[in-house]
């Protein structure tokens, strides 16, 4: 098989992954103002992804050197065309990281709430900026002969772009609320489950929209099949939420993700950045990709490193399994 393709599979999974994993992170960090009536409330929704949060950012980190590795022109010309946006993002999840690790460390309860603002902001911002990114690769922004990006900043902010951003922040606002609701008990648990049935049905109205679009401008006849598994699948996790079974929602949840991004990677390929202006200055997995031998050594390597990192993913995931609960965190204040 040829290798460009296997690793524009095995990019596409490890966004698939990054997205599935730290969409619900996001979600998490949007649901406190709406969720925490006080600040046990609070602590109980952080220490949900307290011990995955920065595991499940290494996906973006491996995604990200992957590409750099495997498509240079593609790292090239999304980083330096879309770098303010970039920026955005990397600072946001700068900001989060550090609110996680320096809420606890004094009791006022304006210091709190300042850095639970932050943890907000350093949420909403990459899930929505993210979808605004993938949006404009899709769709395609306008390039040069050297495949250098030539429009501005504010011509990524056009509607089809900005109703992909509305729609992953939407389907990580729900995505984290269902996360809540799965690792808590009690009456936060509740409020946790009306919120995200009440957020998936906006979510629902949005994300078709999205997909329809997508679908009839820039989709082939396999994104349109994954586009509809995707929307079977939202609809499956709002209806499970409707009956308590937050597993099963939060499983459909993940799959509505994984499905959405694929069908968008779907839709690119065998592009991987089409050129809006002219389609021979388009980059594809042929002229963006490193010589053979390189991705040949890359398969090699990810023969043995994908296996580990997701058996080390899953024991992670299997050790912090619990729930989280307020007489956690109330016993863990009366020790102190």
């Amino acid at each position: 098989m040829d290798l460009t393709i296997v690793w524009f599979g095995i990019i596409t999974f490890l966004f698939i992954g990054y997205f599935v994993l730290d969409g619900f992170d996001f979600g998490v960090g949007m649901s406190i103002p709406f969720l925490g009536k006080d600040d046990t409330d609070r602590r109980v929704i952080i220490n949900t992804i307290g011990p995955i949060w920065d595991l499940n950012e290494t996906w973006l980190i491996v995604a990200g050197a992957s590409l750099f590795a495997a498509f240079p022109e593609w790292y090239a010309t999304l980083f330096s065309g879309f770098y303010l946006a970039l920026l955005l993002i990397l600072l946001s999840l700068i900001l989060r990281g550090v609110s996680f690790e320096y809420r606890h460390q004094r009791p006022e309860a304006a210091w709190k709430r300042r850095f639970d603002a932050m943890i907000v902001i350093g949420s909403a911002v990459p899930a929505f900026l993210w979808g605004v990114a993938f949006g404009n690769i899709v769709r395609g922004v306008p390039l040069d002969s050297g495949f250098n990006y030539t429009g501005s900043f504010f011509d990524l902010l056009n509607p089809y772009a900005l109703l992909a951003g509305l729609t992953t922040l939407l389907l990580f606002f729900t995505h984290g609320t269902l996360f809540v609701s799965l690792k808590t008990d009690g009456e936060l648990q509740r409020r946790a489950r009306r919120l995200a049935g009440r957020s998936g049905l906006l979510t629902i109205v949005v994300a078709a929209s999205f997909l329809l679009w997508t679908t009839l401008a820039y989709g082939t006849f396999w994104s349109a099949v994954l586009s509809l598994v995707a929307a079977v699948t939202l609809i499956s996790a709002v209806l499970a939420n409707a009956r308590g079974r937050e597993g099963w929602a939060f499983g459909a949840m993940a799959a509505t993700v994984a499905f959405a991004v694929l069908s968008l990677f779907l839709s690119l390929f065998p592009d991987v950045m089409p050129a809006s202006n002219n389609p021979a200055n388009s980059l594809t997995i042929a002229n963006a990709s490193s010589s053979a031998y390189t991705l040949q050594v890359m398969t090699w390597v990810a023969l043995v490193a994908l296996p580990l990192i997701l058996a080390y993913q899953g024991w992670t995931y299997w050790v912090f399994r619990k729930r989280i609960t307020r007489a956690h965190i109330e016993g863990a204040q009366a020790a102190h």
